[in-house]
């Protein structure tokens, strides 16, 4: 069992991507989230725009965890950018969960802009106990990319001081 959880959720399969390499890289338990709908395609990416930009979170399907979220040592938890925020389901997964998890929690942000996207952790944050502790901002086509990831597991895993990638 590990002390480590990382949970996503993943549209086109870019945040699937890195988060199965960074819990790969931590032997972190790894755990997908959805809402079980389609959102494939670009009916699909429009859909999931405006989820994004409600106030109240869409409903989330269940999942499982090998423990309770409380009794991890780190969650990483992983979401695309859907119009400026975190994707509705992470939504939903923080606003029910985020004061459950514990005090080291760390998110990977991918998108496709030019942006850092802070702004998303800033508003991930407002769910938890307390702030995020480090997080990756990932552009799937960046030239940096393995580097960034690398770069994230290291800190997370303790081999750096702390840093906000």
């Amino acid at each position: 069992m590990s002390d480590r959880l990382c949970l996503y959720y993943s549209r086109t399969g870019n945040t699937r991507a890195a988060a199965e390499k960074v819990a790969e890289l931590l032997e972190a338990e790894l755990v997908e989230l959805t809402d079980g709908k389609a959102r494939g395609g670009i009916l699909g990416f429009l859909a999931s725009g405006l989820d994004a930009m409600r106030k109240t979170p869409q409903e989330l399907l269940p999942f499982q965890t090998e423990q309770p979220l409380g009794t991890y040592d780190h969650v990483i938890v992983a979401t695309p950018v859907w119009a400026g925020r975190c994707s509705s389901i992470v939504h939903a997964f923080l606003a029910a969960y985020g004061r459950e998890l514990p005090q080291k929690v760390s998110y990977i942000v991918t998108h496709m802009g030019v942006s850092s996207y802070n702004e998303v952790c800033t508003q991930m944050d407002q769910y938890l106990a307390a702030p995020h502790q480090f997080a990756l901002s990932l552009q799937p086509k960046a030239a940096d990319y393995h580097q960034k990831l690398y770069d994230f597991v290291r800190a997370v895993s303790g081999e750096e001081a702390e840093t906000q990638l």
